[in-house]
Parts: C-alpha cells; sequence; structure tokens
C-alpha cells in the first residue's frame, strides 16, 4: 500500500467549490483503485467515491452524484475529488485509501471498516 497525504481542505460557504488531493508515495498509485471516505463530526465514516486503477471506472456515494468528481493522475501519482455545490452536509474529515492491488472492481468492498486510514486527512468546513 503506497503512502497517502491529502490535502485541500478548507472553509466554503454553501454552494462553494473545493478540489481536495490525495498524493501517493512509496508505491506507483497505478496499482490501486482509490477511494474517497469522509467523517462527519459525531458520525461514522461514510464512502464518498471511487476510481478505478486507470480511471475507467468509477462510483458514487448517492449523496454526493452529481455534485462530486473524482480523478486520478497516475503519472503525478495523485487522486483528486472536485466537489462542487457544496452543502454543509459535506462537511467533515476526508481521507483517501487504496484497496488492494489485486482488486476486481465489481467485487471491492467500499466500506470504510474495510480499509486503514493512516493520515491525517483534510478537514471540509461548509457554512450557511
Amino acid at each position: 500500500q503506497p503512502q497517502l497525504v491529502e490535502s485541500g481542505g478548507g472553509l466554503v460557504q454553501t454552494g462553494g467549490s473545493l478540489r481536495l488531493s490525495c498524493v501517493a508515495s512509496g508505491r506507483p498509485l497505478s496499482n490501486y483503485p482509490m477511494g474517497w471516505f469522509r467523517q462527519a463530526p459525531g458520525k461514522e465514516r461514510e464512502f464518498v467515491a471511487a476510481i478505478s486503477w486507470n480511471g475507467a471506472m468509477t462510483k458514487y456515494a448517492e449523496s454526493v452524484k452529481g455534485r462530486f468528481t473524482i480523478s486520478r493522475d497516475n503519472i503525478e501519482n495523485t487522486m483528486y475529488l472536485q466537489m462542487n455545490s457544496l452543502k454543509t452536509e459535506d462537511t467533515g474529515i476526508y481521507h483517501c485509501a487504496a484497496a488492494p492491488a489485486s482488486s476486481i472492481w465489481a467485487h471491492i468492498n467500499w466500506s470504510p471498516a474495510v480499509f486503514q486510514f493512516r493520515g491525517q486527512g483534510t478537514q471540509v468546513a461548509v457554512s450557511s
């Protein structure tokens, strides 16, 4: 598993946008399907979005469909999450994680309980 560092969070107003980055080191990001997860204050961590190793396939939580876009640049070893039309309920700490390199996309379990989150994440705060 690569080492992952998240960045790009901040404080924005409702309707605003942010772009999060997840930079990998130690192992090539291209080997891994990747996902974004978030944890709101007082709530359990939840799945947000995922992307296959080559970017051909994506998956989104219903709550972010049409507003968030996940992408990746394997040459730069970076994954992104473009977040538009932000809502107060998007507030939380956002983490990225890598699924096992040998995973078959359709069989990946994106439950947060399956993943280890070693980074500090990046804080997103959306004010009304």
